[in-house]
């Protein structure tokens, strides 16, 4: 059921603007799951989904799917429609973002796998990396700086 009620998920956030997991519980029971807010939010969690800005000062959800390579075509396209810019505090990271984008670049920077991030956070328009040491740091600036120019 889940694989299913996951699978309906994808199709609707592709084929609709889906801002909150209200709409989303809404849109699957018309579907005829029957779900929860829990459920919604689990899954949610589950499947990698973030919010994206899709035009007028709304967010959609979209999904950060997993792919192969150092780093996914989506989430090299996230990291370069999100980045705005960056610059290190010692050993901490900091990237700014476009508004709303935070999660989605936070979720970028996590699938570079990268041995010298530590762990990000994001918030709306920003995202701190601990690094484990500053020369660390700017290697891992360095290799941000690489997919931005792909």
């Amino acid at each position: 059921m889940k694989k299913s009620r996951h699978s309906k998920i994808i199709e609707l956030i592709e084929n609709y603007d889906i801002e909150t997991q209200e709409e989303l519980a809404e849109k699957l029971k018309a579907a005829g799951y029957q779900v929860t807010q829990a459920t919604v939010s689990r899954d949610i969690r589950e499947m990698r989904l973030t919010k994206i800005p899709c035009g007028n000062g709304k967010q959609k959800y979209y999904i950060m799917q997993k792919e192969t390579g150092f780093l996914g075509e989506r989430y090299g396209r996230v990291l370069k429609e999100g980045f705005v810019s960056m610059d290190n505090a010692q050993n901490i990271l900091v990237v700014k973002t476009v508004s709303g984008m935070a999660m989605a670049v936070a979720a970028a920077l996590d699938d570079m796998n990268l041995k010298q991030i530590v762990g990000v956070i994001a918030g709306d328009d920003t995202v701190m990396a601990a690094v484990r040491t500053v020369e660390d740091t700017y290697e891992v600036m360095d290799e941000i700086k690489k997919v931005l120019v792909q």
